[in-house]
């Protein structure tokens, strides 16, 4: 199937969700963390996307769990190892991502120096709005994204404020990894992280482009194991 055909569903079918931890300044001062000299990268699975009509699932082996808008970069082409001057070339688009996070499992994580697979990879950690073609965004470092619960507005921020660029990102993460068509780069969150529960409606935006809603719901019992 041609590429563009395939590209607005790409949570179905994209690998890789690469995540940029501490990309704005205010939001690393939050966690009390220095601002890096160099992106700070994790990874979440694709099994972690959750499309709009879907819920947010609560973790089940965390307690605390927190909201954090991003702009999402979609990979159309590969990349490795991309010159900053031709990164935005392997760009097909964009959409908005929550990066859902275990907070108290990633305090834990922090302390004892392991990953944050447990905090940042668990089912439905990655919703995902649309996906929106390059052309409709002529400046994605222009751009504000907003997040409200319950309505009350609770993020905002400038994507011209992130400290590490999205050719730079592109560059240096395909100097590490591959990149493939479909797979994702999500790039920071601004400041005003912050706990959401049960029930609860978070609404995101990227102003003048693209929203989405989602209600946050414990999981279900699954059937008995046979």
């Amino acid at each position: 199937m041609a590429a563009a055909r395939r590209l607005p569903r790409f949570w179905e079918w994209g690998r890789n969700i690469v995540c940029v931890g501490r990309n704005y300044a205010e939001h690393a001062e939050e966690l009390g963390s220095a601002v890096p000299a160099q992106p700070v990268l994790f990874l979440k699975p694709s099994t972690a996307y959750a499309p709009e009509g879907s819920p947010i699932l609560l973790p089940p082996h965390g307690r605390c769990l927190h909201h954090e808008v991003e702009l999402a970069v979609v990979l159309g082409r590969r990349a490795r190892a991309v010159p900053e001057a031709r990164a935005m070339d392997r760009v097909a688009g964009y959409a908005l991502c929550l990066d859902m996070t275990a907070r108290d499992v990633q305090d834990e994580c922090k302390k004892k120096g392991l990953p944050w697979t447990l905090a940042k990879g668990f089912a439905t950690s990655c919703p995902v709005s649309r996906f929106v073609p390059k052309e409709e965004v002529p400046d994605p470092h222009a751009l504000k994204l907003w997040l409200k619960v319950n309505g009350r507005l609770r993020q905002e921020g400038h994507t011209a404020s992130m400290i590490f660029s999205i050719p730079y990102l592109i560059s240096y993460i395909s100097g590490i990894m591959a990149l493939e068509e479909g797979d994702v780069i999500l790039t920071g969150t601004p400041r005003g992280v912050g706990p959401v529960e049960e029930n609860d409606e978070i609404e995101a935006g990227i102003e003048g482009v693209v929203s989405m809603r989602f209600k946050v719901q414990r999981p279900q019992p699954g059937p008995a194991a046979a």
